[in-house]
């Protein structure tokens, strides 16, 4: 196994495999439901279970997360895997969401995947946006 893909222990048991840059694991987590969930939708999609996250300008705090699936790693990228789903996150997104978890909730309210983020100072109601 190359040096810069060593397993690392994840958050929930899972097992993190930082491949494209040379990330501490403690970087990025995907949490066994996000996982659990991003693979649900990946199968009835045809796709492979690959979800990235990035941070655009806008929001009504000043940053917002955007999810989408990707078909895998683009140069420059973190990873991160939880049950053989991987979390990408390229290298600019990164300094806003360094150490976050990402996680999939289900509430009366709906159904969202969520982002516990250290580096953000504040967020909005949604969840969706935050400031540094």
């Amino acid at each position: 196994m190359a040096a810069d893909k060593q397993p690392l222990v994840a958050a929930g048991g899972g097992t993190a495999y930082l491949g494209c840059m040379s990330t501490p694991a403690s970087d990025l987590f995907l949490s066994p439901a996000a996982a659990a969930r991003v693979a649900a939708i990946a199968t009835r999609q045809g796709k492979p279970a690959v979800l990235r996250l990035s941070v655009d300008g806008g929001g009504c705090s000043g940053f917002q997360y955007k999810f989408g699936l990707a078909d895998g790693p683009e140069g420059g990228d973190h990873v991160a895997e939880t049950d053989g789903v991987r979390l990408v996150v390229d290298d600019i997104s990164l300094d806003l969401v360094r150490g976050c978890r990402v996680d999939y909730v289900e509430s009366l309210g709906g159904a969202a995947f969520r982002v516990d983020n250290p580096q953000a100072a504040s967020g909005c109601g949604c969840g969706t946006s935050f400031a540094v």
